[in-house]
């Protein structure tokens, strides 16, 4: 079934947010994710790897390997890099037909957090989310 190892990877996550309280300790997980991110070099920290649509910076880079996107990212603010762990959990590691087929806004609505976060942090999941199929796209136009 198309989009179901992404599908995997939210539910995943949203048992996760599930065992979390309120959004008080959800947004302390959030933090805590985006410590844990391994950061990008200075020269993945370049204009080519920049999101654009987001109000903090944040970059993404995208791999590819056995026929499958390999995504990592930064941001200069922490929020913002736990967003990207999060992300990187749905989407990272899955052939192109796979991200495509996902519902992104669905996923996060699933997880509370399309509530949660404001508008402008919002545009900038979306931005990111967009950012990615939009790599799905180019490699699956590619092969």
């Amino acid at each position: 079934m198309a989009g179901s190892e992404t599908d995997a990877a939210i539910d995943e996550v949203a048992r996760e947010f599930a065992l979390l309280g309120d959004w008080e300790e959800r947004y302390g997980h959030i933090i805590d994710l985006g410590k844990a991110l391994e950061p990008l070099s200075e020269p993945e920290r370049c204009e080519a790897n920049k999101v654009r649509g987001c109000a903090s910076q944040v970059w993404l880079t995208t791999h590819v390997r056995d026929g499958r996107l390999y995504f990592r990212g930064d941001s200069d603010a922490l929020i913002v890099r736990g967003l990207i762990a999060i992300l990187l959990r749905i989407f990272s590691g899955r052939t192109s037909q796979d991200i495509l087929a996902a519902d992104p806004r669905a996923a996060f609505s699933r997880l509370g957090l399309a509530d949660a976060l404001t508008m402008q942090r919002s545009n900038g999941v979306i931005a990111m989310i967009e950012r990615m199929r939009h790599d799905a796209a180019a490699l699956g136009a590619a092969t």
